[in-house]
């Protein structure tokens, strides 16, 4: 008898039943239940905190043109989809307790499911749905600061005046700080999320500054920073600002980032970098000692410095809530930083010639960028230090504390903390595991 056809049949038998995928598998794609936590997060976006947000800023319409190849930077945020020529999301204030919320010329085979959006038949003529519910104000993504705030271009601008007819143009006034309010106010889904994401990148960040891919004398700053990348493709993960800052800090500063240079032995490196998770950006820093040889453990001066700066972010755990201005709150976090025993830096990096710790903080916004666009306890988000700061704000609790080393002659090391939060009326409370330490890289 022959055989070999036989286990030939058996082999490809059981070849097919090892490749294919298990009963049920499509319930369990990363695909699939990423697409579900997003419908999650819209459908709460869009009942609890678009009403307010519209109604607060005194809009009772909110236009979000589309074109192919030049979507919206809110186009994640509100749902995605296929635009063949333009399409727009509309937001109408009808009374009640919801927006009415509607895509038109938005192709999304799977938007029924989500349940986010109304189906309003007969939408594709944008002029007569606005005519039909003749609104105050309609509110377009113009913004002289938030580039997130800011995705009408200037041919789209011509299109809707053109659109809507002089009468309805008129009633056009900038959304962005509708847009920030409705970004920057979280609902449970998202900060599940953000928590996730802060985790993700709080992973990757001390992997990378580790042994597990640093051989002193071997690795350089450039494969550190694609070691980062390639976690971030692997993952799926998005980039907050592209490639990560992985850079060596010395007596005069920042001696090199993210380069050829290789990391020696004696070595203070820091990397500063952001993933982007279900739509939530972080932005996070950590930072690693390279030993020397015969040491077994961190140089005094360095971890005094380090405690230094740890002492100023509990300061600003235990001071910064809602309820105020952000400019309000850093006012009141840096005066209680000062009476802690800090002295206030003059500017960003320009460092005195004392015994003292100086100290700056850029408390920004997060989450839906890695420089997000709500209100900011930052000096370098001038438009947003009037925003009034929310309960389920998301900051980056970010210093930088100067302290100096006697092996340097007395001048300063830099040391950067920086991870992410949920401010709220009881204060700052973090949303993973935080930086507690410098890593040891042998």
């Amino acid at each position: 008898m022959n055989v070999a056809p036989a286990l030939r049949r058996i082999v490809i038998a059981v070849t097919v039943l090892l490749l294919a995928p298990p009963a049920g598998a499509q319930s369990h794609l990363e695909s699939r239940n990423r697409w579900a936590r997003l419908c999650e997060i819209r459908r709460d976006k869009f009942d609890r905190v678009l009403p307010e947000a519209m109604r607060e800023n005194g809009i009772d319409m909110w236009i979000v043109p589309m074109r192919e190849g030049d979507y919206d930077p809110l186009w994640n945020l509100l749902g995605r989809g296929y635009v063949g020529s333009i399409g727009y999301f509309v937001f109408t204030d009808r009374g009640g307790d919801r927006i009415e919320r509607v895509a038109i010329d938005i192709t999304d085979h799977n938007r029924a499911a989500c349940g986010a959006y109304d189906i309003v038949p007969g939408t594709g003529d944008l002029a007569a749905f606005v005519r039909a519910r003749n609104p105050k104000k309609i509110g377009i993504n113009t913004s002289d600061e938030m580039g997130m705030a800011d995705g009408l271009s200037h041919t789209l601008h011509r299109h809707l005046v053109t659109t809507l007819g002089p009468e309805l143009s008129a009633k056009m006034v900038s959304a962005d700080k509708l847009i920030s309010d409705f970004s920057s106010r979280r609902v449970a889904s998202e900060l599940v999320a953000f928590g996730d994401a802060t985790e993700i990148g709080r992973q990757i960040a001390e992997r990378a500054l580790s042994n597990e891919v640093i051989t002193p004398g071997v690795t350089t700053l450039a494969d550190v920073a694609w070691w980062i990348q390639e976690q971030q493709l692997q993952r799926g993960l998005g980039s907050s600002f592209e490639v990560p800052s992985v850079y060596i800090t010395g007596p005069d500063g920042i001696e090199a980032t993210s380069n050829d240079r290789i990391i020696q032995r004696g070595d203070i490196i820091m990397m500063d970098f952001g993933v982007g998770y279900l739509n939530m950006w972080t932005d996070q820093k950590r930072m690693a000692y390279v030993l020397k040889t015969g040491e077994t453990r961190l140089p005094a001066s360095i971890q005094r410095a380090f405690d230094q700066a740890v002492k100023v972010r509990e300061v600003i755990r235990k001071t910064a809530r809602a309820g105020k201005t952000a400019k309000a709150m850093m006012d009141e976090v840096t005066a209680a930083i000062s009476a802690a025993g800090f002295t206030q830096m003059q500017g960003f990096n320009q460092v005195r010639n004392d015994a003292s710790t100086e100290f700056i903080i850029g408390c920004h916004s997060v989450g839906d960028w890695g420089h997000g666009i709500g209100p900011s306890m930052a000096w370098f988000n001038p438009g947003r230090l009037n925003f009034e700061i929310r309960p389920t704000n998301l900051f980056s609790i970010e210093l930088f504390a100067y302290t100096p080393l006697p092996e340097w002659g007395g001048r300063k090391l830099r040391i950067p903390l920086e991870d992410d939060a949920v401010v709220t009326s009881r204060g700052v409370e973090w949303l993973s595991p935080i930086n507690h330490r410098v890593q040891l890289i042998r």
